[in-house]
């Protein structure tokens, strides 16, 4: 029996304090059982023994002998527990493979047969498909593609998906991740490289929220100022400028129902004129994805609630 005593966080939570204290427990690891030094008694028995069965006396040894696979993520419908047969052309030993490539051929599809066996895991399948696609094209983060993976499969285990397109849900899915994760992206970016309506995206998203019990902030104006400065080029302390001039104008209320993207564009136009990094309102606007009448009158708004329209005029 080991005498070594397991962190605290890993004993069990039900045995009895009064009769044993936390500092006689033990972990018998020849019997992966509990066991109090002072009573006896056995706490917990057929605890599972997570450590390597192997023993390493470097850092260097053990990052040699450590075994790693593919993390499980909920973006792949089988969370990533199954294997997949290489397509490579060659063996373990660097020998191109001849006489066995048809077989090798017909093991790859059976094995990518029976990954997929349930209708669900069909949905699955092509609902996370999808997802990865409009991931990739709106360069999310992976946290957010995880959360999206999250949101669909409470979906589908709710039966929400039953009757509506596959592609509408996942979009949905997407953008109350990313609404949670303060990660700006607007519906009409999403819309853009979906084939689904907007109005139709907008439903199932408002579907979401009610049905799984979601609740997300307003979206934030000053969320979408790193973006609109990066693709700009612009530097990191006109970020913290136009920071600083939004915060100004919500405690005059100018933000009050406008739209965040707009006013977070005018607020980088403002503090690029003001750093003398000029950029034009056409540039603002197409980076920021609203219109130039709308960077326009949010400008306008803002200088004139902040008292600047001498100084923009110079």
């Amino acid at each position: 029996m080991s005498s070594e005593n397991p962190p605290v966080e890993n004993k069990p939570s039900s045995h009895d304090l009064s009769r044993c204290p936390p500092n006689k427990i033990i972990f018998d690891h020849s019997k992966g059982e509990y066991v109090c030094l002072e009573t006896g008694e056995v706490i917990e028995e057929r605890v599972i023994d997570e450590r390597a069965e192997w023993r390493a006396f470097t850092p260097e040894e053990r990052e040699k002998r450590a075994r790693t696979g593919g993390p499980i993520t909920g973006t792949v419908h089988d969370m990533g527990f199954a294997t997949s047969i290489d397509y490579a052309d060659k063996d373990a030993s660097g020998r191109r493979i001849v006489e066995k490539k048809a077989q090798l051929q017909k093991l790859r599809k059976w094995q990518a047969r029976t990954r997929i066996q349930s209708s669900i895991d069909r949905n699955l399948a092509q609902a996370l498909n999808e997802l990865e696609r409009i991931s990739e094209l709106l360069n999310l983060p992976t946290h957010v593609r995880e959360e999206a993976a999250r949101i669909y499969r409470l979906a589908v285990e709710k039966g929400l998906v039953r009757g509506r397109s596959i592609e509408s849900v996942i979009a949905a899915a997407v953008y109350v991740a990313a609404r949670e994760a303060r990660v700006p992206r607007s519906l009409d970016e999403i819309t853009k490289y979906t084939r689904i309506p907007r109005k139709e995206i907008a439903r199932c998203y408002r579907l979401l929220l009610k049905e799984l019990g979601i609740k997300v902030s307003a979206v934030d104006p000053i969320d979408f100022i790193p973006r609109i400065a990066h693709a700009l080029g612009l530097s990191g302390e006109l970020i913290m400028a136009a920071t600083d001039i939004l915060n100004k104008v919500r405690d005059k209320g100018v933000t009050a129902g406008k739209d965040p993207a707009g006013l977070a564009a005018a607020a980088v136009y403002i503090a690029a004129i003001s750093a003398g990094e000029k950029r034009t309102q056409k540039e603002v606007a197409h980076v920021a994805g609203v219109t130039e009448v709308t960077v326009r009158n949010r400008y306008k708004e803002i200088i004139e609630a902040l008292g600047l329209e001498d100084k923009m005029e110079e």
